[in-house]
């Protein structure tokens, strides 16, 4: 335990990784506002979808959620990519809203547009391109801030004139560098037959995987995949929905007709499988990680604080205030359980439902029905939300330990501030 703080310690304090972090915490009260709304238009309680339908005469009251959603999650990797290059460009005390004006900028310029010379596209400025939006938000604040720094490069301006517009002509240079540089990337991805980097990267990592049978192992490698993504800021669950789509979707509506049929049920992984017994409270069964919190991470007020927001909107599979605030991106203490849990569990349940304890999934379930509720409807059997429940204490239990470690890593820096603070005094 020891060794691993000390270790994970070195990595959390890391510039970068602290960069994206505190970027990540930035954005996070338009992540709960998402969060929120993405709730409100998809609760799954039919009396309350018909209600709602009724008063409003169909389905335009859902235009709110959809609204409010397009200003937060659909355009997270635009506001990561300013947020990171900000604290990135302050820890080198440096400029940051020129770094993060630069940066979004930078991102921008690398974009294939949505027509010919106008329109961002709209699926990659969301989470499924934050990756190359992080990527971004670090290279080009790291060219920024060193050109920044170069005397050569500063325009300087006479000391009547404002400290605004002397601030932006010591950048404009910098600026103009950093941005051809992208620009030229641009160019060159285009002639190596790259028009789209961010599609690109999507088909590069779905190719392989869209040819994965439906067996346990896929099911290990799919849940592997997921939240090894994630954990690089990569939407997981969204690169992986059209294999959940081709491959999982077929599953269940397989055994669906075999019931009906009166027929042996044919397949144990099926997309419910997925949502029912791995994602307990969303991805990395982080309703698991909130009731270890609450339970072990007492005098972590950071972890205590995020998992009293996020635990409402967990207990319908809503967990990006989870992954976003900790945050689970990129946290060293946190990457183990994370990718162990959900296979872990993975596993169990398979092993559960081929030996006929717990019976096959045989209906589709949306996918913010609460845990333990989804076990049940998923396999119409109170053995299926025993399964859940359990896989739901297990996931506990692999959580408490790091995040006792979290805890000690918090309580070990809170001394050391105090240390300083009264050498400081003295």
């Amino acid at each position: 335990m020891n060794k691993f703080l000390e270790i994970a310690g070195r990595i959390g304090a890391q510039r970068h990784l602290v960069a994206i972090r505190d970027g990540f915490v930035i954005i996070m009260p338009l992540m709960i506002l998402g969060s929120m709304v993405i709730l409100i238009n998809n609760l799954p309680i039919n009396a309350y979808q018909d209600f709602m339908s009724s008063l409003f005469h169909g389905d335009t009251w859902k235009q709110f959620g959809g609204s409010v959603w397009t200003g937060t999650f659909a355009i997270v990797s635009l506001l990561v990519t300013f947020t990171i290059s900000y604290q990135l460009a302050r820890s080198y005390d440096k400029d940051g809203l020129s770094a993060g004006i630069v940066s979004f900028a930078a991102l921008a310029t690398i974009m294939q547009p949505v027509a010919e010379g106008s329109g961002l596209p709209l699926v990659w400025a969301g989470a499924q391109g934050l990756f190359i939006a992080i990527i971004t938000a670090l290279v080009s604040t790291e060219i920024f801030t060193r050109l920044l720094g170069n005397e050569k490069l500063m325009m300087k301006m006479p000391a009547s004139v404002p400290p605004a517009v002397s601030k932006s002509f010591a950048a404009l240079l910098p600026a103009i560098i950093t941005l051809s540089i992208f620009g030229l990337i641009k160019v060159f991805t285009i002639v190596a037959g790259i028009p789209d980097i961010h599609q690109a990267f999507f088909d590069a990592l779905q190719a392989p995987i869209s040819k994965m049978a439906n067996t346990l192992w896929s099911a290990i490698i799919i849940a592997l995949l997921i939240h090894i993504l994630w954990f690089f800021g990569l939407h997981g669950s969204n690169i992986m929905e059209p294999v959940m789509q081709t491959v999982y979707l077929p599953a269940i509506e397989a055994n669906a007709k075999a019931l009906e049929a009166g027929q042996e049920i044919p397949n144990i992984v099926t997309k419910p499988f997925f949502d029912a017994f791995m994602y307990l409270g969303g991805t990395g069964a982080t309703m698991a990680l909130i009731i270890a919190v609450f339970i072990a991470g007492r005098r972590h007020k950071h972890y205590r604080n995020i998992s009293g927001l996020g635990a409402a909107p967990g207990l319908f599979n809503i967990n990006e205030p989870i992954l976003f605030g900790f945050p689970i991106v990129l946290n060293p203490l946190l990457i183990i359980p994370f990718i162990l849990t959900p296979v872990v569990l993975t596993v169990f349940s398979y092993i559960m439902i081929a030996t006929g304890i717990v019976p096959k999934t045989v209906a589709f379930i949306p996918w913010t029905t609460p845990p333990v509720i989804g076990g049940f409807l998923a396999t119409g059997s109170w053995r299926g939300a025993g399964l859940a429940l359990v896989n739901l204490v297990i996931a506990v239990l692999i959580y408490i330990p790091f995040i006792k470690v979290a805890e000690r890593a918090e309580v070990k820096k809170l001394q050391e501030q105090a240390n300083i603070g009264e050498t400081t005094e003295q």
